[in-house]
This record gives C-alpha cells, structure tokens and sequence, in this order.
C-alpha cells in the first residue's frame, strides 16, 4: 500500500510540473505577443487632416484578442486541470478498490488458513480417537473369538450326544410308529369305505335336487321371456292397429298365433272378443308381417304358438 501511494505522488508531482512548465510558456508567448502589439502601435504613421478614430479602434481590437487568448488559455488550463484532477481522482479509486480487494483477499487466505488449521486440529483429534478404538475394538473381538471358540467346542460336544440320544429314540419311535400305523391304515380303510358310501349317496341326492332346482329355475326364466315377448307382440299389433275410440273403448280380442323362428306369422286364429277390435288385430298382424320372437331355442319352443289378448290403447 505505501507503495503504491508513492507511486501516485510521484505520478502527481511530475504532472504538476508539466503544467506549471506549459502556464510559463504560454505566458512567455503571450508576452511576446504583447510587445509586438505596443511596438507596432508606438511607431509614427501618418495622420490624416480630419481626426479619425481608428487608431483608437485597432487597440481596442488588439486588447480584445489578448483577453481573449488568455481566456482561452485559462480555460485550456482549468480543463487540463480538471481532467488531470479526474484521472488523478480515478487512479487514487482503482488504488483504494485493489487495497480494498487486498484486504480482503488476505482475510479470505486468514480464514481459510484458520478453517485449514482447525479441521487439520480435527482430524489429529479423529484420528487419535480411531485409534484408540481400533484397539479397543481388536482387544474386544480377541476376546469374543476365544469365546465363540469355547461356545463352538461345548455346541459341538452337545451336538453330538444330543444327536445320538436323538438316533436312539427315532428308531424306537419309528417302531412303535410302524406298528400304530398298520393299525390306523386298516382302520382307516374301513371308514374310508363307509364314509364313500354315504358321500356317493349324499352326491346322487345332491345332483338330483340341484338338477331339478335348475330345470324349475330354466322354467322359469323361459316362461319369463314368454310373457315378454307376448307383450312385445301385444304392443307391435297396438301399434299397427287402425282405432277408434268409439266402437273399440274398453273391447278386446283373444288371438292364437302360429310363429316361425324367424317372427314371421304362419297362422293367426280368432278366438273369443270383440269382432271389430279381433278384425282390425288380425289386419294389424298382416300389416307387422313379422313379430318380435326370442332367439333362444328353449323359449321360442314355449312361444311358438301364443296366445295373446289385445285391447286397443288409446
């Protein structure tokens, strides 16, 4: 750091110097201008007979032109002096930023350093401990080692007796087993025999029951899917009918239909009802031509020659 201040005095001074050095000059100059100036107003010229003011004018000129280039060169030197300043300004701030980076590069290597020395404290302090229980921990297995050794000896001695204690019971268990078993084999056999019977029995009972559970439960269903379709063909012929309310209100008309598998109608016969409402059924069944029928054999079977009743619906 003093360094680098003595550095930028030095910078400074030599700066300073240079514009003192160019003020003089440029005064020297200025001087010498001056002089030329009074030298050549000082000289006799001629004078006009009328009094003429020009003379007065060409000083007063001149007067103007010194003010003006001395103003300017003020100015050149205020200029010079406030850019020298700025750069000085600048310089002494990239000074002071580096030592302020120093600073804080040196407290960055100080804490790292620190951190560095308290980790390596650390590890030393790690280590020692390991150490020690790495020999705590050796002395320990030595010692469970030789008891493990000591179990297995004692484990194996009880092994072996217990191994044959256990030989000599399993072959007169498996004697005596022998002999329990041939009698609970016959006699097994004969339950066996008696518990088939009745099983078969019971199975044949089953059977039967679930087998007539099935076909009245088929039977069921299938005279279910009758009564549907009867009323699916009800509705088809109400809908093809040609009504009127006033001769069929309240009339109906039973009717036997013969049907293929199809749905188409084979024959149609008129039982008892009224004869308008039975005519104008029978003309709705020729108009339908076919009739709603199940696909299922079995039902078809029930419904292939239906009887119906219709009352026109209105």
């Amino acid at each position: 750091m003093v360094q680098q201040r003595a550095s930028f005095l030095s910078i400074k001074s030599a700066y300073l110097k240079a514009i003192w050095l160019s003020i003089a000059l440029h005064l020297v100059l200025l001087f010498g201008l001056f002089a030329g100036e009074f030298t050549s107003v000082s000289k006799p010229k001629p004078t006009p007979t009328v009094q003429s003011s020009e003379p007065i004018k060409a000083v007063v000129i001149d007067t103007a032109k010194y003010e003006q280039a001395i103003n300017k060169i003020k100015k050149q030197k205020t200029a010079q002096h406030d850019a020298e300043k700025k750069r000085l300004k600048a310089v002494e701030k990239r000074a002071s930023d580096a030592n302020k980076r120093r600073t804080r590069e040196e407290a960055r290597i100080k804490k790292l350093e620190k951190q560095r020395k308290k980790k390596e404290q650390e590890k030393i302090k790690a280590d020692k401990a390991a150490k020690s229980s790495k020999a705590k921990a050796a002395k320990a297995e030595k010692i469970r080692k030789q008891k493990e050794q000591e179990k297995q000896v004692a484990e194996k001695a009880a092994a072996a007796a217990r191994s044959k204690r256990l030989k000599e019971e399993a072959a007169a268990k498996k004697a005596e087993d022998l002999r329990l078993e041939k009698i609970a084999e016959r006699k097994r056999q004969e339950i066996a025999a008696k518990e088939q019977a009745i099983q078969d029995a019971m199975l044949a009972e089953q059977m039967a029951n679930e087998m007539a559970s099935r076909n009245q439960a088929r039977q069921k269903q299938v005279m279910t899917e009758v009564q549907r379709y009867s009323a699916l063909i009800t509705q088809t012929i109400n809908r093809n009918m040609i009504k009127d309310r006033s001769t069929m209100a309240n009339k109906s008309c039973k009717l036997a239909i013969t049907l293929a598998p199809s749905g188409f109608v084979i024959d149609v016969k008129i039982g008892q009802g009224d004869k308008v409402v039975c005519d104008a059924a029978n003309i709705a069944i020729s108009r339908a031509n076919i009739l709603p029928v199940s696909k299922d054999p079995e039902v078809f079977k029930e419904m292939r020659k239906l009887a119906v009743t219709v009352t026109p619906e209105f």
